[in-house]
């Protein structure tokens, strides 16, 4: 079995050492120009010219959730698109999404604001029963963060393409309910995978249908945000703010009007971030899975972009 390993922005050689540990039998090499070709790829953001000098290439492994920048590019003939399943991302996705949609509703900004002006306050109790939350796209991430907000007894609403049955969740699903899903949230958490239907699906018409006061987190894609849409409908007020992780152009350019808005909280692509040793663990286990002619969880259809 050959492996090639093509990271942007990524350090290889812990990959390349937990894949030959874990594939005693592979050979195991970070990709240059001219290289052979290779059985499997494990990849983040590999070139196109990547790609060409790979013509039989079984699979490509994606060390990250999304994979919508190789759905771009011209793969191989027969070439999979493998995804992790999940590797310790849901948990922290999970961690994440409840922290914002708590701060936001027990007014934790707000607090915060006011201690560092001095002032010792107190707020009124919020009903949750006022704060139903809504979570966009129901995959692993998706399910694993609506059960952990169900458990803070929020009411939990689902949208996915088909249906859904989660405990605690009432779904919707289909374009017939999503206006009915929107209408009936007033926080909207996006876990979206990022195709040409969803390319900007958080614009002024879908973010209007909130609740009044309703509240965005996006942890998704930046494109699916239209970023001027957002602005507009907190600066009217009828939208109280949001909490960012992802974003069109990252990092977020110097002078970005995400960066001071006093109702908008910004982190750098960091919700879920992929763990390392469970993430070889899965791949390794995936490969040899395939190796062996049988079928592995994860693979990307191509038609609908995840």
């Amino acid at each position: 079995m050959n492996i090639t390993l093509c990271m942007a922005q990524t350090k290889p050689e812990p990959w390349e050492t937990g894949l030959r540990a874990a594939l005693p039998g592979a050979t195991v090499s970070n990709w240059q120009p001219g290289d052979a070709p290779a059985d499997y790829a494990v990849v983040w953001a590999p070139p196109q010219a990547f790609l060409d000098e790979q013509p039989r290439l079984k699979a490509l492994f994606n060390i990250g959730a999304g994979v919508d920048a190789l759905l771009k590019l011209k793969l191989p003939p027969g070439c999979q698109i493998v995804r992790l399943d999940d590797a310790g991302m849901s948990v922290q996705m999970a961690e994440y999404v409840c922290h914002a949609v708590i701060r936001h509703f027990r007014e934790f900004d707000g607090y915060e604001a006011d201690v560092k002006a001095g002032k010792w306050s107190y707020r009124k109790p919020r009903m949750r029963a006022d704060f139903p939350v809504g979570v966009m796209g129901l995959g692993v991430l998706g399910e694993r963060v609506a059960r952990a907000l169900s458990v803070f007894e929020f009411p939990v609403h689902g949208w996915s393409r088909s249906p859904k049955q989660i405990e605690g969740v009432q779904s919707h699903s289909g374009s017939d309910g999503f206006n009915t899903f929107r209408s009936s949230c007033r926080v909207l958490v996006n876990l979206l995978p990022l195709t040409p239907d969803t390319t900007d699906i958080l614009n002024a018409q879908t973010l209007s249908l909130l609740q009044p006061g309703g509240y965005l987190v996006n942890v998704a894609r930046g494109a699916h945000l239209v970023e001027e849409d957002l602005l507009t409908l907190i600066d009217s007020g009828h939208l109280a703010g949001a909490t960012l992780d992802v974003f069109r152009t990252e990092p977020l350019p110097a002078g970005h009007p995400f960066w001071n808005h006093p109702k908008i909280t910004v982190t750098p692509h960091t919700s879920a971030r992929t763990l390392r040793e469970e993430s070889i663990a899965q791949i390794a286990g995936k490969m040899l899975a395939l190796s062996r002619g049988e079928a592995v969880a994860g693979l990307v259809d191509p038609r609908s972009g995840y």
